[in-house]
């Protein structure tokens, strides 16, 4: 993953430098994600965010099967799950991650013929993460609200 943008890095910033334009949350950055979903590897759009989907499930259910609380609660309010909470999700996602970032890289090579090693590490991950984590919550209210007399771990 890093052996794809470190090489890149150096002309980002140069041209960031040269031209003053941060390109992250621009309008042209915008329009950019935009042309990615007409462009090569439009598909990621699709699988990725599924199969992020797929493993929020799989820890959700686990979740609730250990009585932890749903995710983003349990993050927020629960200061004593929340670093086996996020080891948990960084165990589940972590190659995916890194898959997705990678092919945001190949993706603007082949539409954009330059690399943008801040929106690769942005984008990327987001349409990884953000599926992931709702599923994983809502997976985790739902199988607690059909399994009766489910013990909770809402320790502080």
């Amino acid at each position: 993953m890093l052996a794809a943008l470190l090489p890149a890095l150096p002309g980002a910033i140069a041209k960031i430098v040269r031209t003053g334009d941060p390109y992250l949350f621009t309008e042209r950055f915008f329009q950019d994600v935009l042309a990615r979903l007409s462009g090569p590897g439009r598909l990621r759009f699709v699988v990725q965010p599924t199969v992020a989907i797929f493993l929020g499930l799989r820890s959700g259910v686990k979740d609730a099967q250990l009585g932890l609380p749903p995710f983003l609660w349990g993050l927020i309010f629960h200061k004593a799950h929340r670093r086996d909470l996020l080891r948990s999700a960084f165990a589940s996602i972590r190659n995916l991650l890194a898959i997705a970032i990678v092919l945001d890289v190949i993706s603007q090579f082949l539409i954009f013929h330059e690399i943008r090693p801040g929106a690769a590490l942005l984008v990327g991950p987001v349409l990884i993460t953000a599926p992931y984590l709702l599923a994983r919550a809502l997976t985790n209210r739902i199988v607690r609200r059909k399994t009766p007399l489910m013990p909770t771990a809402h320790t502080s």
